[in-house]
């Protein structure tokens, strides 16, 4: 079987013109180093070298192998450079998986913020799934809003506001907030219940005893927004401003203001798992200097 220590010594070889000379560059003795070519040959079923005179110089065979030889040693040095960071906890790309709308508003603008020498970071919508679920499905850093078990670690990343969205021409443009009790008299648009703005909303009418009168369902934040925006209703969603409607907080009974709280979760057991950490604790700080400290 072929060996990637004796490709490495036909490389030697070739690059120093001699036997003699690679075996010094190699570090193994001239008759051993002779033994090796020998058997790379009889494991490619090919002869690499003319021999002759006391010298060794690459056959046609040998000169045609040998730019294949350098890109599979070269690709090896990678493996093993990949390993090694890997072992010492580097990530080099970074699967996040959550709601569409957190990787809209939160996570693609904090990766616009990135170094260049920092982990390529891929994203999956993981809307309805659970945090447990999206680690599950191959996420290295998964986003939600349910507290996953031990080994699986998380830490608080964001409270969003859950807005409802008006027409600049809305008599309710003029203020800042909007009594919950006060928006199931209105027509609402918002989205199905696997995501986390129609979660909390369905949560809070629940817990005030109360129901909407009318709500059309629309296939995310921002066709939510445009059906608001063309007069069907009130948008509520999490997602940030768009088509120049005005966001206003939804006031709860108890004084706070209709929210998503979100926390970044990982594997505790990962090699990266302190990587993974400290990115999430960045994105954290992001989120918290980008939507500001959230009423409670």
């Amino acid at each position: 079987m072929m060996q990637l220590r004796h490709l490495h010594y036909f490389a030697a070889v070739a690059d120093a013109g001699s036997v003699s000379a690679a075996a010094e560059r190699v570090h193994v003795t001239q008759p051993a180093l002779s033994r090796q070519l020998r058997q790379l040959e009889d494991d490619l079923g090919v002869t690499l070298f003319e021999r002759g005179a006391g010298r060794l110089t690459l056959s046609r065979t040998g000169r045609e192998l040998l730019p294949a030889v350098r890109r599979l040693l070269a690709d090896a040095a990678a493996l093993e450079n990949a390993a090694a960071y890997h072992a010492r906890g580097g990530i080099e790309r970074l699967r996040v998986a959550a709601p569409t709308v957190t990787l809209t508003d939160v996570v693609s603008p904090f990766v616009a913020t990135m170094a260049p020498d920092e982990p390529v970071v891929d994203v999956v919508a993981g809307d309805g799934m659970s945090t447990t679920a999206m680690l599950a499905a191959g996420a290295d850093l998964a986003i939600g809003t349910d507290r996953p078990r031990r080994p699986h670690r998380w830490l608080p990343l964001a409270v969003l506001p859950v807005w409802a969205y008006v027409r600049p021409d809305d008599p309710w443009a003029v203020r800042s907030r909007a009594a919950l009790h006060e928006l199931v008299h209105r027509p609402l648009v918002g989205l199905s219940s696997a995501f986390t703005a129609r979660q909390s909303l369905d949560a809070a009418l629940s817990s005030a005893g109360l129901a909407v009168e009318t709500f059309t369902e629309a296939a995310n934040g921002t066709v939510a927004q445009a059906l608001a925006a063309s007069g069907r209703g009130v948008a509520v969603v999490s997602d940030d401003a768009r088509y120049g409607l005005v966001p206003l907080a939804i006031g709860l009974p108890d004084g706070r203001d209709l929210s998503v709280r979100l926390l970044a979760a990982w594997d505790g057991r990962a090699v990266s798992a302190a990587s993974v950490q400290a990115i999430a604790v960045r994105l954290s700080e992001w989120a918290t200097g980008h939507y500001g400290v959230p009423r409670e």
